[in-house]
């Protein structure tokens, strides 16, 4: 099997992938975070390099070492900046860094990429760097980038089967079921299953305040119980997100 991680490559070995097969590119975009007492602060950037491995040994693809940090945490979806161990970029920050990685990649001659987010609030600034990139490289090199948020890859009747009394969204599945059960296929190791609390759903108000009002984020930052998160229900996941993202990268790229 064809290695997949970039960084494990020599220069050349590089080279030959992306300009003699035309290996697609893979950027994991991730964030430091706290994801409960139960689960690690790399947990975004671990599942979107974890899912963008898996996406890439289908397409012969090479994973880019992730962007580990991401935008400001935000209450209503991950718990928000007063944990200890959140660790965030101001949004200016982040689109430089996605701005610059994709012209470096298009500069050594890759000819498709994809940008797989991993954490909630990074979704338009991501975008932006895609954006700003491009504007800046000759379109006569022909890069194509695909971004995606691996998490629309499932399909209503695999959520309906993970959460048959309802979905509570993907802002509240913050360190929830979706997220502990997939760390527990890719990273068991790193699951405290003894140290899931009982906080959720967090019920806040249509509107935002600021200075951010802490008091409305349980204090575990767990916005949803994970208490029915499963090996099981990880493996269902993994299987499908994996194909249906190796699938719109070879319909895209190919």
């Amino acid at each position: 099997m064809k290695e997949t991680l970039m960084n494990r490559l020599s220069w050349p070995e590089y080279q030959d992938r992306v300009q003699r097969e035309d290996a697609t590119v893979f950027l994991p975009c991730g964030a430091t975070e706290q994801h409960g007492p139960h689960l690690p602060l790399g947990t975004d950037h671990l599942l979107a390099t974890a899912v963008a491995q898996g996406v890439a040994r289908r397409v012969s693809g090479l994973v880019a070492p992730p962007l580990a940090y991401g935008y400001k945490s935000q209450p209503k979806c991950g718990g928000g900046q007063h944990f200890c161990g959140t660790t965030s970029l101001d949004a200016a920050t982040l689109i430089g860094s996605v701005r610059d990685t994709i012209r470096e990649f298009a500069r050594h001659g890759a000819r498709s990429i994809v940008v797989v987010n991993g954490h909630y609030e990074n979704q338009w600034f991501l975008t932006e760097g895609i954006d700003l990139a491009l504007r800046e490289m000759d379109s006569a090199c022909g890069t194509k980038v695909m971004r995606l948020e691996y998490w629309d890859f499932f399909t209503p009747p695999t959520l309906e089967r993970i959460f048959p009394e309802g979905f509570p969204g993907y802002a509240l599945e913050h360190a929830a079921v979706l997220e502990t059960s997939m760390m527990l296929h890719y990273h068991p190791e790193l699951v405290r299953l003894d140290r899931i609390p009982d906080d959720g759903p967090a019920d806040f108000p249509p509107y935002d305040m600021y200075p951010p009002r802490t008091e409305w984020v349980p204090p575990s930052g767990v916005l949803s119980s994970a208490r029915a998160a499963t090996r099981e229900k990880g493996d269902w996941m993994v299987e499908e997100l994996t194909d249906r993202i190796a699938r719109a990268v070879r319909a895209e790229f190919d």
